[in-house]
């Protein structure tokens, strides 16, 4: 099992923090508790969605829970109303990709050459594109690309968008605030994942990329690789000793 989480802060910085830095705590929290659990999971918070995986339906009430902590968060102190937060998770098991976001953090992935965005930015400029008043192109330079739609902590419930799909042994998945996504092209991010075969150093550099690009605003990102199964002597032990307690 392995859970990501991003979220990009709102409301000036010190109460972005606040809320990014609650949201990231919130989720992991919520599942690993929901993981642990021998007596039964605790309640989901929210709805569970018709058609998804008891993973992803966890993955979107940890979202859920976080909007509603850093909602009463900022409701109890003046000097965080207003703050609020992005964010964009994935929790992989044997393969399984549960995807869950809210607000414009993205989720790539590039697969066989292939670079494509997995969630739907939740902002102004999106919604105008979606609906054919506006072109990608003019939404790349539009004065409204702040303007978010949806977000944690400024309502008292969010819609969350989750989705779930398999991954491919070589797939390479990309999580990233704004700040990556507004600076760099899309060949560029592709390029940069193929070229850099670490993880590590291929979020490093994108966010150097995002710097030489001229970005000012705070850059994250988290880049996950599928690497092969074992095979042969390595599967089996790694079967015999994982089934052991």
């Amino acid at each position: 099992m392995e859970l990501f989480v991003l979220s990009d802060g709102m409301g000036g910085q010190a109460s972005g923090e606040i809320a990014s830095a609650l949201a990231v705590e919130t989720v992991v929290q919520h599942c690993r508790t929901a993981m642990a659990s021998a007596n039964g999971a605790p309640p989901f918070c929210g709805e569970p969605v018709p058609g998804l995986s008891d993973r992803t339906n966890r993955l979107a009430s940890a979202i859920r829970l976080a909007n509603h902590r850093i909602f009463e968060s900022g409701a109890s102190s003046p000097a965080r109303k207003g703050m609020g937060a992005t964010i964009v998770s994935c929790w992989i098991t044997d393969r399984r990709l549960s995807l869950a976001h809210v607000g414009d953090s993205r989720a790539y992935l590039l697969r066989s050459g292939s670079f494509e965005q997995l969630t739907a930015d939740h902002s102004l400029v999106a919604d105008l594109v979606r609906s054919g008043i506006l072109t990608p192109q003019q939404a790349e330079v539009s004065e409204q690309q702040s303007i978010l739609t949806r977000a944690l902590g400024t309502q008292p419930a969010v819609q969350v968008d989750a989705d779930e799909q398999m991954l491919l042994a070589g797939d390479v998945l990309l999580l990233c605030s704004d700040g990556l996504s507004r600076t760099v092209t899309n060949p560029e991010i592709a390029s940069t994942l193929e070229t850099y075969r670490d993880p590590q150093k291929a979020a490093d550099r994108l966010i150097e990329l995002a710097n030489e690009n001229g970005g000012e605003d705070n850059v994250t990102a988290i880049v996950v690789r599928v690497t092969p199964e074992p095979t042969g002597l390595l599967a089996r032990l790694r079967r015999w000793f994982g089934g052991k307690k």
